[in-house]
This record gives structure tokens, C-alpha cells and sequence, in this order.
């Protein structure tokens, strides 16, 4: 089982790039005990995602606030690859207050995504108003995948592991008839149904879960939508040999099959039962394992302007060997 979390949050390390480039950061906490996730809510506060099952707060000072955001460690069976792992803000956050996450819960270790709102102190969640959107049985305690973002077309887009174990043995990744292993995409904007399926979701009307958008990914572990073209970027940790970076191109198709259990990145890996090879033209780098690396963390395409030379570069870490690196686009 590999550890996907960073253990502090390492804002104070010169870390390499693949071209051989320096920045040094300035560490803001390390008060936080095991942060897997970073959002803002279109202002200039961080909310801090604790595997442990509290959202706190870094405000536009810099300075962690004591009292959590929200506090679900009662409701989050929390340790290895389990947790409070995702949390997105709704479109329309400022004037409605919805916020989502995503956990493992205790009871049984299901993935759960729920919403939440905001309380009328705008550093307060309402941890008494959770509605449980959507629940999906967890066969191991690992690949529970965990990210949790809204795409330019303000429908929510959960990322799915395979399920765990080793090898995805239930092949759940190639399977439509689950949704492990998958990228989900759901309509959350009426809040009197848990969700919608949007209509042109690649499966409606035919064979396949109605959620799903793409399938056959081992464990998305972070993707993101590249804010100006909004191509999505998926960092799918690999099995054994290899990690993998995704791009789906807007307009490229949906209902990709990005390969696992059939190939991690673009090696053969269980070819049983599998078709042709479908997801060279999306997956747009690979590295392995052979420097201590083995669990890719997926970031962003830099678009800000401090620096034009990152510009359109898609940065991204890796857990074992503690460095965030860059790819080319």
C-alpha cells in the first residue's frame, strides 16, 4: 500500500524541475497534521483539507485560524489512504454558501460526497447541515481515489480509485456497471434531489452507469480543469512501475477509456479480456520508479502572470521522493 499525503504542508523546500529551474518558497504552516487538500472560495483565504476530517483556515494574512471551518472527524474513518480527502465550493458559493467533500466514512469505509453550507460567520461551516449526495462501497481501504472538483461547465466531477487491493483483481476500472475506477460527473445545481445526471453524459441510454464520464484510471489522486481552455488534467498514480499524467482536451470526446487495468501508463500490465489500445493520445507523460518515485500528486497548469516562463506548464509532485516537478505541454 503506498501513502499519497504529504505530512506537512512543505511551502519552504527549493525543489528541482524537470527544467533544471530553482524557486524557493516560504513555509506558511506546518500545524497542520496530515493536509491533503488546498481550495480557496474565490478570496483570498485557503482552506486546508485534514485527512483527519477538519477543514481549517489560512486567511489572507497568512495566519491558520484555531476554530476549523468544519469539523467531521466523528463521521471519518481517517488513516492510510482514508480520510476527509476532497472538498470543492459550489459556483455560486458567495451567494448560496454550498461547499462538498469528500470522505471515507467509519462505519464501513464507503466513499461519501456531501454537501454542506456555510453559517452566517463566513469562517464557519455548518457541520449539522450535511446532505449526502452519493455513497459508493469501498471493496479495500486503498485507491479511494478522493478528489472532488466543479468543471467550466459548473457540474461537480469526482475522481474514483479502482477500488484498491492490488492490480484492480475485480477489474472495476473497465467495468461501466460501477463506478470505481472512474471519473464521475454529476448535476448538483437542484437541491432538492441529491443529484442530476446531465444529459449528455457519454452512457445515458446505453450500457454503463449514467454517472460516469471517463473510466479505466487506477487511482486519479488530484486532477484539475486548466482554467483557460478548460482541458482536464488527471495525475493517476500507478501500481507497481509507473505513474501517469492524463490530458482530456475540451471538445475531445467523453467516456475516454484512459487503460487500467489493461496498461499502467503505457505499458502493458493485464491484458486479459482487453481491447485495443485506447489512451495514447490522452495520456501525455509517464515517468517510473527507478529514482524512488511512486505516487504521482496532480496540480495545475500555471496561469498566472508573476511568471511568464511557467506559463501553460503543468506542475505536479511526487510523494516518495518529495519533489514537485513540471511537465511539458
Amino acid at each position: 500500500m503506498k501513502n499519497k499525503y504529504f505530512l506537512s504542508i512543505l511551502f519552504a523546500l527549493a525543489f528541482p524541475f524537470l527544467h533544471a529551474q530553482q524557486v524557493t518558497l516560504t513555509l506558511v504552516t506546518s500545524a497542520i497534521n496530515a493536509p491533503v487538500d488546498i481550495k480557496n472560495a474565490g478570496d483570498g483565504r485557503l482552506f486546508i483539507v485534514d485527512r483527519s476530517g477538519t477543514i481549517r483556515i489560512i486567511d489572507s494574512t497568512g495566519a491558520l485560524l484555531i476554530q476549523p471551518f468544519l469539523d467531521i472527524s466523528t463521521k471519518v474513518v481517517s488513516g492510510g489512504e482514508q480520510g476527509l480527502l476532497g472538498l470543492a465550493f459550489d459556483p455560486n458559493y458567495k451567494s448560496n454558501g454550498f461547499f462538498y467533500v469528500n470522505y471515507t466514512r467509519h462505519v464501513d469505509g464507503a466513499t461519501t460526497i456531501s454537501r454542506f453550507h456555510s453559517t452566517s460567520d463566513a469562517n464557519q461551516g455548518d457541520g449539522a447541515s450535511e446532505q449526502i449526495l452519493l455513497t459508493i462501497y469501498q471493496p479495500f481501504n486503498n485507491h479511494n481515489g478522493g478528489d472532488i472538483n466543479f468543471g467550466p461547465d459548473n457540474y461537480l466531477y469526482i475522481g474514483m480509485g479502482d477500488g484498491g487491493s492490488e492490480g484492480d483483481p475485480g477489474n472495476r476500472s473497465q467495468n461501466l456497471d460501477t463506478l470505481l475506477g472512474k471519473i464521475l460527473r454529476i448535476d448538483v445545481s437542484d437541491t432538492t434531489v441529491p443529484y442530476k445526471i446531465p444529459a449528455d453524459n457519454p452512457f445515458v441510454g446505453k450500457a454503463g452507469r449514467d454517472e460516469i464520464w471517463d473510466y479505466g484510471v487506477h487511482n486519479p489522486w488530484r486532477f484539475s480543469f486548466d482554467r483557460q481552455t478548460g482541458e482536464i488534467w488527471i495525475g493517476d498514480v500507478g501500481q507497481d512501475n509507473y505513474e501517469e499524467i492524463d490530458r482530456e482536451a475540451v471538445h475531445s470526446g467523453r467516456g475516454i477509456n484512459y487503460g487500467w487495468h489493461c496498461y499502467e501508463g503505457d505499458s502493458a500490465y493485464n491484458l486479459a479480456g482487453c481491447g485495443s489500445k485506447s489512451n495514447d493520445s490522452f495520456l501525455i507523460y509517464t515517468y517510473n520508479h527507478n529514482d524512488g518515485s511512486c505516487a504521482i500528486t496532480g496540480g495545475y497548469l500555471y496561469r498566472g502572470t508573476q511568471f511568464p516562463s511557467f506559463s501553460g506548464k503543468y506542475f505536479f509532485a511526487d510523494y516518495c521522493i518529495g519533489q514537485i516537478l513540471t511537465s511539458l505541454k
